[in-house]
């Protein structure tokens, strides 16, 4: 009978000191961790090493994708569960896991879901939930692509995608603040992504798709049903999907003062 592979839990952070501990007390049962941090300023490292990790710096942001690959490149383990530090493993999740590394298959990577709590509350609707993230997989078989933000695992051909039971709880946005800051985060590199690819955008062409947006998460994907949260994260959501467009409006489509 051939031995159970090594699961390694891995993370790419940045100032997570808030986060991190709760975190890496939910991943005690893996045979490794590997935090990969990007120069944080806080207690992110001591936190990090208190708990056991083999901890790691990349000061030179070169996008998400990028990062989690020269993350993974420093995993000794067989396989790699990514978990970002505002996550947790529940215990479900964790047997569902386990009985994978049992009996593991060939060239299979596994989706797992997220549920997230915003604003007060776990949200089940707005097309949130179960938001299935390819998280688990063998070294060998794969890795994340080379985005900048929204990055994704790789299907080549011939891989399966296997579903795991059990929620990865996700406490996503701290206050309204951290909402906005992050949403413009996410818009900025977006923009950037498709400018590189020669893409433009327009603000009608924003507007448009922040109504489509508002009506898909808060009408169509029942975000009613998630009450008061349900109503701002569909606002809020449809907000950032007509500022990622303004975005590549601005950087494609206008000039600076002296041109």
């Amino acid at each position: 009978m051939s031995p159970r592979p090594t699961l390694a839990a891995v993370l790419i952070v940045k100032n997570e000191a808030q986060n991190l501990a709760d975190c890496l007390a939910t991943l005690d049962w893996v045979d490794e961790i590997v935090v990969l941090d990007s120069d944080s300023a806080d207690e992110t490292q001591e936190i990090a090493t208190r708990a056991g990790a083999r901890f790691y710096i990349n000061a030179d942001w070169p996008g998400f994708g990028k990062q989690r690959q020269i993350a993974q490149a420093h995993v000794q383990s067989d396989w790699v569960l990514w978990v970002d530090a505002d996550e947790r493993v529940t215990p479900e999740l964790k047997a569902s896991i386990e009985k994978v590394l049992a009996k593991p298959t060939q060239n299979v990577v596994y989706s797992i879901p997220r549920l997230s709590w915003v604003f007060g509350r776990f949200i089940r609707h707005c097309g949130w939930y179960p938001d299935r993230v390819l998280r688990l997989y063998p070294k060998t078989l794969t890795g994340y692509d080379d985005a900048l933000v929204h990055e994704k695992v790789q299907i080549r051909k011939g891989i399966k995608v296997r579903k795991l039971k059990g929620d990865l709880l996700h406490y996503t946005y701290r206050d309204l603040e951290h909402y906005l800051v992050k949403s413009a985060g996410y818009a900025a590199a977006w923009a950037e992504q498709r400018q590189q690819k020669g893409k433009k955008a327009s603000l009608s062409q924003g507007a448009l798709h922040a109504v489509g947006c508002f009506i898909k998460m808060y009408i169509l994907k029942a975000g009613f049903l998630d009450g008061k949260q349900g109503l701002l994260l569909s606002q809020l959501s449809a907000h950032s999907t007509f500022v990622k467009y303004a975005d590549l409006w601005i950087k494609t489509s206008t000039r600076g003062p002296k041109e």
